[in-house]
């Protein structure tokens, strides 16, 4: 494979724009995401190291009947590097794939819901709260807007809104897939801004995900002074344009450890581990809250999202590799980090009773 390529942002966004059908295709252009280009120049993995493990954001991006030779490859490059590979955000089609070869180990952690933008307003309008939400944000004088992609790169009015978003959650500043730093490169994404008085409030991200002929909604961020409603506002605008453009699929993402349409049964020890993190990482990242969120927009179903694993079984040092993919590998300062706000939550908490 080939590692070095001309103008790497542009080049691989060319690719995308052909052979791109993961609903995680684009992020790859992300910041801190490598790229290998393979041999035969008609496949490109983003990835990160970590450790001796390399963490594949999603599956090469490649034409269908090349996937499992692209993996191959994939992985015996970074067997020349000492490295194991491990795929993070596969869908089934990958799973189905890597699993007849018998050499790779998958769990399922969640799943990401799916709409057909012809029939959103059936699922949005046909929902009293969501209707009240949209317009408690229209009566607090929200209207959103698409701006175009000269406006909105690294407008810092968008860039203050994502400060404030990022100031109030709990956990360390995350990265790989869901990098916050994202108005950098808008080549191909869709920004729909929320105005209120004529200033940026928030705004939605979509990532196109073009062989489906649809989009990753990647981001939805919203300011300090959004009214309640205005994220629904949000994305109740972006799937009615994506409609309009005849568009045919639309997710929101990977919703972690989501109990939907399960269809692998993970090793004994993922269970409480999983069952674990629900219960007692609520502080940090509100699993259960999220998944009620993306729910009451009525999917039209639920696709599975897995982590596959080249090794025979699932290994608990895999899962250490994607949360240090996650951290930028500052795997320990980010949990130390984590904690100490915890603690101080809880001090907070404490006072006021």
């Amino acid at each position: 494979m080939r590692t070095n390529l001309p103008q790497p942002h542009q080049a691989v966004f060319e690719w995308l724009q052909k052979n791109g059908s993961n609903s995680t295709a684009h992020q790859i252009l992300n910041p801190g995401i490598s790229h290998l280009l393979s041999s035969h120049g008609d496949a490109i993995t983003g990835y990160v190291d970590y450790g001796k493990v390399r963490v594949s954001a999603g599956v090469p991006v490649c034409a269908p009947e090349r996937l499992i030779e692209a993996m191959e490859e994939f992985e015996q490059v970074a067997a020349s590097s000492r490295r194991r590979v491990c795929y993070f955000y596969a869908e089934e089609r990958a799973r189905s794939a890597a699993i007849e070869r018998g050499r790779y180990a998958a769990i399922q952690i969640g799943a990401q819901p799916v709409w057909q933008p012809a029939g959103w307003h059936t699922a949005f309008d046909g929902h009293a709260s969501l209707r009240a939400q949209r317009h408690r944000a229209r009566n607090k004088g929200v209207a959103v807007v698409e701006w175009d992609r000269e406006r909105a790169t690294r407008n810092p009015l968008l860039e203050a809104c994502v400060a404030q978003w990022l100031a109030r959650r709990g956990m360390t500043e995350l990265h790989f897939l869901v990098e916050p730093e994202t108005l950098g490169f808008l080549e191909g994404r869709r920004v729909f801004v929320a105005e209120r008085e004529q200033q940026p409030v928030g705004f939605l991200l979509a990532s196109p995900v073009p062989l489906r002929r649809g989009w990753l909604i990647e981001q939805v961020i919203r300011g300090n002074d959004a009214p309640n409603g205005t994220v629904e506002m949000m994305i109740d605008t972006a799937v009615t344009a994506m409609a309009k453009d005849g568009d045919q699929y639309v997710t929101l993402g990977l919703t972690p450890l989501a109990q939907r349409n399960v269809c692998v049964e993970n090793p004994w020890w993922i269970h409480p581990l999983f069952a674990l993190a629900r219960a007692h990482g609520r502080r940090f990242y509100n699993f259960d809250g999220l998944e009620c969120f993306k729910a009451k927009f009525r999917p039209h179903h639920w696709e599975p999202v897995y982590l596959l694993s080249r090794e025979r079984n699932f290994s608990f040092g895999t899962l250490l590799a994607v949360a240090g993919a996650f951290t930028g590998g500052r795997l320990a300062p980010a949990f130390f980090g984590t904690l100490i706000r915890a603690v101080q939550q809880e001090l907070q908490w404490l006072k006021r009773t």
